[in-house]
């Protein structure tokens, strides 16, 4: 028997059911560090319905092949519906001061990876639900109810709930988004800034063929994304300073969509919204502790970053893996409450993260200048990127989890 799991309700409690949590929980019994029913999640929300909207959902996500591979592991990824995964094969990244098919573009295809995509793109409400039915089906106990206190001593933690019942377990896990309950109540401090910016977010018809390709052209007010879709739609993230977001969103169909299509340089001819218009606002934030006794950060809870690279969840799910492969390396279930693996894992990740962090905030301030020296030099960085097939080789294989300090399972 595990050392103390006689003495708690479960082995790990995670606090937070999105992707980031049912992942980890899907994960732990994967990877036979828990036993069925000896991980619970915590979420003071109703499960996702059960079955996915007839469109594909707003919230849309380009996973990773690392993350593809985590997702395999965990009985989600061939679970998804086909028509709710989409692999695009090329990504094209260009300046607006340069021409997306010409000089200062910067331009993937898998084709010179030896790859057969790049990554898929993944409707956000399947996602989830497809997470929720593995975690269940895989033996993980589901609390609907809210996180209100911790209380972790040297024997365990435990978690009063909001419907007065209290539960315990040797490490819980905080995976419960940017604004976490459980970091909170933890006592750690995060920083950060608001890029004071939304990302208006949308699915649009476009004259032209999406070609399987990645879009995304920088703007001085903010990038601008086509990510594609199965049905030759794109799916945009349009992130823009918040005056300007209030004005789009003011605009009607008619002059948003012009409004958009001169914003994309007309790189897929006219563009036509076929949704309603809905949007997030944009910061980067970090914790500035991962790790206390018997408890630890995941995801959106540890770290928060900007949308242009669409690495967000990618870096969450990675926190997932690296997490499991330390508590792996350690012993397995019977280190969950010692602190030198959540340590390690704090090392890790804490370090990826902040370098993801710090090189998409640069690439935000880099793009947004106005001044013509700068536009200059944007121009001929990415130009002179897309002359030198071994640098971009290495940006795009570590964009893809297949490079970097990755969990040797998911190699």
């Amino acid at each position: 028997m595990r050392r103390g799991a006689a003495d708690t309700d479960f082995d790990c409690l995670i606090i937070g059911a999105g992707v980031i949590g049912t992942t980890m929980a899907s994960l732990l019994i994967a990877r036979r560090l828990v036993a069925r029913g000896r991980v619970a999640i915590v979420a003071d929300r109703p499960r996702p319905a059960a079955a996915p909207a007839a469109d594909w959902d707003l919230r849309v996500f380009a996973l990773s092949r690392a993350s593809q591979r985590l997702l395999d592991i965990c009985s989600v990824w061939r679970a998804l519906p086909a028509q709710r995964k989409f692999a695009y094969e090329r990504m094209c990244v260009w300046d607006e001061h340069g021409a997306a098919r010409g000089r200062g573009a910067l331009t993937f295809d898998c084709a010179e990876l030896g790859e057969p995509n790049l990554g898929y793109i993944v409707d956000g409400a399947a996602l989830q639900l497809q997470c929720t039915r593995s975690a269940v089906a895989a033996g993980v106990v589901s609390i609907e109810t809210g996180l209100e206190d911790l209380r972790i001593d040297a024997s365990c933690v435990r978690a009063i709930l909001s419907d007065g019942r209290e539960v315990s377990a040797q490490v819980m896990l905080g995976a419960d988004g940017t604004e976490s309950k459980a970091r909170a109540l933890l006592g750690i401090e995060s920083a950060g800034h608001s890029y004071q910016q939304d990302a208006l977010v949308a699915h649009v018809r476009t004259a032209e063929p999406h070609e399987n390709t990645a879009w995304q052209r920088f703007l001085r007010t903010g990038p601008l994304a086509f990510l594609p879709l199965p049905d030759g739609r794109s799916s945009i993230v349009w992130s823009v300073q918040r005056a300007e977001a209030d004005r789009l969103r003011a605009l009607d169909a008619g002059a948003f969509d012009a409004a958009l299509t001169q914003a994309s340089g007309g790189v897929l001819g006219a563009c036509e919204s076929t949704t309603p218009l809905a949007s997030f606002p944009l910061k980067l934030e970090y914790a500035l502790d991962y790790v206390r006794p018997r408890a630890v950060l995941l995801g959106d809870a540890a770290h928060v970053v900007h949308p242009m690279a669409g690495q967000g969840l990618n870096l969450g799910l990675l926190d997932c893996a690296s997490l499991a492969s330390v508590w792996e390396e350690a012993g397995g279930g019977d280190v969950f409450g010692e602190q030198a693996p959540l340590r390690r894992y704090e090392r890790w990740r804490r370090g990826e993260n902040l370098l993801a962090a710090s090189a998409l905030d640069g690439l935000e301030r880099l793009f947004g200048s106005d001044n013509p020296a700068v536009q200059r030099l944007r121009v001929f960085g990415l130009d002179a990127v897309g002359r030198v097939p071994f640098i971009k080789r290495q940006l795009a294989r570590r964009a893809m989890g297949l490079a970097g300090d990755v969990p040797e399972f998911l190699n």
